[in-house]
């Protein structure tokens, strides 16, 4: 999943999650990630992220 954040960057995280996880908690789990570490804030805009199944 790829989050953008507000210094114009995307920052991707791998979430593992069950195949009929919602769209919506993949992304939550994702950007508390984000919002815990020390990078810039990402926009807290679902519809902002990227998400793509791997595997």
């Amino acid at each position: 999943m790829a989050l953008p954040a507000v210094d114009g960057r995307q920052y991707v995280y791998r979430v593992y999650a069950p195949e009929n996880a919602l769209l919506a908690d993949l992304f939550w789990q994702a950007w508390h990630c984000h919002d815990e570490s020390a990078y810039p804030r990402a926009w807290d805009v679902f519809d902002a992220a990227l998400i793509r199944r791997v595997g």
